[in-house]
C-alpha cells in the first residue's frame, strides 16, 4: 500500500508520517516547513514574548505526547516545501506523490486549485484539529478551552473538499481526560486522532463509508490565524483552567451532538 500525506515539519507531523509507515510499504511526505522554534521566530506565529510563552508550553507538551524532531523511517521519501507553497506547484513535482492509494492532510497549508481538485477525487482523508462543524478554522482546540467547552476539543477525520473543514465527516475524536492540564490535554487529541486514522486504515475501513455531510447551523466559532493575538494569548495564560475546571465542564450540560 502506497500513502501520500501533506504535512507540516512539527514532531506530531513527524510522528504521523513514522506511524503511517508503519502500515504501508511506501509513504510519500509532503511537508511545508516553517520555523521549530515559533513565538522565537517571526513566521507562522507572531514573534513576541507572549507568543513565546504561550507556545513554549504547547512544544513542551508536544514533546512529551511525541517526542523531538527526528529522521523519518527508511520507507519514507519526503519533498520538502515552504508553507504556502503547495497550491503554486505544477503537476510534475508532485508527481509521484499523487501515485498512491491512499491521501491523507494533516496541518498542511490550504490546497486550492488543480490539486485540491485531483485529491477529492481521490478521496483524500483530512485531519481537522477541532470538532467540526462546531469549531472551524484555525486553532480550533485553543478556541473551544478559551470559551470553556472542553466538550468540544477533538479532532475531525472527514474527506477533503474545496472548502475549509467543510467535507462529510467519518469520524470524530476526543481525547480522554486523565487529570491532565489543558496544553496536554489538547495535545492528547493529537495523538488520538492519528491512532485512530492508523487503526481504521489499517482494518480497511477508512474508506469505507461515505461520511456525514456537516451541517453549519451548529457552528460555535469560525476562527482565523489573525484572532489568536497576543492580548488573546496573554489572557487565556492568566486564566489557565485548572484540571479541576477542565473536569467540571467535561462533565457539564454543553456537550457536542453526537453526528455519527
Amino acid at each position: 500500500m502506497r500513502v501520500t500525506v501533506f504535512t507540516s515539519n512539527q514532531p506530531r507531523h513527524l510522528a504521523l508520517i513514522a506511524k503511517l509507515a508503519v502500515v504501508a510499504d511506501t509513504v510519500h511526505a509532503v511537508i511545508e516547513c516553517n520555523t521549530v522554534f515559533p513565538g522565537r521566530v517571526e513566521d507562522f506565529f507572531k514573534k513576541s514574548p507572549v507568543m513565546q510563552r504561550y507556545l513554549s508550553q504547547v512544544m513542551t507538551a508536544e514533546q512529551e505526547i511525541f517526542g523531538g524532531l527526528t529522521f523519518p523511517p527508511a520507507n519514507v521519501k519526503t519533498l520538502s516545501l515552504k508553507l504556502g507553497d503547495l497550491s503554486m506547484l505544477d503537476r510534475e513535482p508532485l508527481r509521484l506523490a499523487l501515485e498512491s492509494d491512499v491521501y491523507v492532510v494533516f496541518g498542511s497549508s490550504f490546497i486550492r486549485g488543480w490539486l485540491v481538485e485531483e485529491l477529492v477525487a481521490n478521496s483524500a482523508i483530512n485531519i481537522h484539529m477541532g470538532l467540526s462543524p462546531y469549531y472551524r478554522g484555525s486553532s480550533c482546540n485553543f478556541w473551544a478551552l478559551h470559551d470553556r467547552r472542553p466538550a468540544f476539543v477533538g479532532a475531525t477525520i472527514h474527506y477533503l473538499s474545496a472548502g475549509l473543514d467543510s467535507g462529510p465527516i467519518l469520524a470524530h475524536v476526543r481525547p480522554e481526560f486523565n487529570g491532565q492540564g489543558p496544553f496536554n490535554f489538547t495535545m492528547q487529541s493529537v495523538e488520538s486522532v492519528q491512532n485512530r486514522l492508523v487503526s481504521d486504515l489499517m482494518a480497511g475501513t477508512l474508506l469505507a463509508q461515505p461520511g456525514v455531510p456537516q451541517n453549519k447551523e451548529l457552528e460555535l466559532r469560525y476562527s482565523r490565524n489573525a484572532d489568536f493575538d497576543d492580548r488573546i494569548a496573554s489572557h487565556f495564560l492568566e486564566n489557565l483552567p485548572s484540571p479541576d475546571e477542565l473536569s467540571g465542564l467535561l462533565n457539564g450540560s454543553e456537550q457536542p451532538t453526537d453526528l455519527l
